[in-house]
């Protein structure tokens, strides 16, 4: 988790500066040499090096995938393409219980569970394009131009050439930087705000996670269950952001899944399967959360400063990753302060998401511009 709080503070905000593509690429170069290793570790302390390596690495590949899919797509379908991309997450949650459970030997595990990148690796160099949005933005025109006409071509369509002239007039727009988004008013009142979301998303989600042994059925059934319920929280904000809007659904949320958390506070002990369901019940709208956050939060920021943003924004879902095990240790002062600061933080943080803009039916912004 640490690693991933360094990656989004570090590669996330570089594919600003230096394309969506090629970072993706350099994060899973680096991620399949550091997680593979980790399988041949000599000692505990390389092992930790190494995942550490592979957090940051794996930033990479969370923000600047989905976010070069998105752009890619009419602004209209950005929630619809983002949530595609974080449906697999849950398939991952469910295969990993499955894997772990047959494969006890962490060294093969890590192999079993890494060695396909190498092949991901070789799929993506050829196919991935750069996002034509953020070439635009820096001014490279010409190769904008002809990855639009590559891509009209692999979906049977034609690109006409008086549109793709108007590419051609909107100019070269300065490049942004983090330090963009804390100068103009409008982003800085954003980041702040949810930077807090992503906190209080990122602190229950993980924190549920990190007591998945704490609901008296086996860690293996309980892992795939909470992967299990991720499939339709995924696809299940799709029509709820696109008819009530990215800023109701998330605060709706985020007051739910702390109402959950405090709600299992008041079961008995000696009703285990009660206790899972209702934890179920949040870890559902905690995932709702993610899918929204992440279309939200890119949807907030221009293009030249989206990653930056999204970087910013994610390091604090990263900082509550680590704290969350920490939390569950308050239960040594009383056993109730661990689920109270589960169940407080996200609803006072959907009562701040009020304060935000709508982007529903908004066009993506490419500039950064004083307000």
């Amino acid at each position: 988790m640490a690693g991933l709080t360094v990656g989004s503070l570090v590669l996330v905000p570089m594919a600003d500066r230096f394309g969506r593509r090629r970072m993706v690429l350099l994060s899973l170069l680096t991620l399949s040499l550091f997680a593979i290793g980790a399988g041949f570790s000599p000692n505990f302390y390389v092992f930790m090096v190494l995942k550490f390596l592979s957090g940051i690495s794996s930033s990479g590949i969370l923000a600047n995938g989905f976010v070069i899919g998105g752009e890619w797509s009419e602004s209209s379908k950005f929630g619809l393409c983002t949530t595609l991309c974080h449906s697999f997450y849950p398939i991952g949650l469910m295969m990993l219980a499955g894997i772990t459970y047959l494969i006890r030997d962490w060294r093969i595990l890590q192999l079993v569970l890494f060695s396909p990148l190498v092949l991901v690796l070789g799929i993506f160099y050829w196919v991935l394009p750069e996002s034509a949005r953020w070439l635009i933005t820096q001014g490279r025109k010409e190769e904008a131009i002809r990855m639009i006409r590559w891509a009209a071509k692999v979906n049977g369509r034609s690109a006409p050439d008086h549109l793709l002239e108007k590419l051609e007039d909107e100019g070269t727009a300065k490049k942004g930087t983090m330090l963009d988004i804390f100068r103009i008013p409008s982003l800085r009142k954003r980041a702040l705000i949810m930077s807090y979301l992503w906190f209080a998303t990122g602190v229950v989600y993980n924190g549920l996670s990190v007591n998945v042994g704490g609901f008296g059925l086996s860690i293996y059934i309980t892992q795939f269950i909470f992967g299990l319920v991720e499939i339709p929280a995924c696809f299940g904000v799709l029509p709820l952001i696109d008819h009530v809007g990215r800023k109701f659904s998330l605060a709706g949320l985020l007051s739910f899944g702390g109402l959950a958390c405090l709600g299992i506070l008041g079961i008995p002990k000696d009703l285990p399967v009660v206790v899972t369901v209702v934890a179920v019940l949040g870890k559902f709208a905690l995932t709702g959360c993610f899918a929204i956050v992440y279309v939200y939060t890119a949807e907030l920021y221009p293009t030249n400063v989206r990653q930056s943003g999204v970087g910013l924004n994610s390091t604090f879902a990263r900082v509550s990753g680590i704290l969350a095990p920490l939390v569950k240790l308050l239960a040594v002062f009383h056993e109730t302060i661990p689920m109270l600061v589960y169940g407080i933080v996200p609803i006072t943080a959907g009562v701040l998401c009020l304060l935000l803009p709508e982007t529903r039916n908004t066009q993506l912004q490419d500039h950064a511009e004083p307000s």
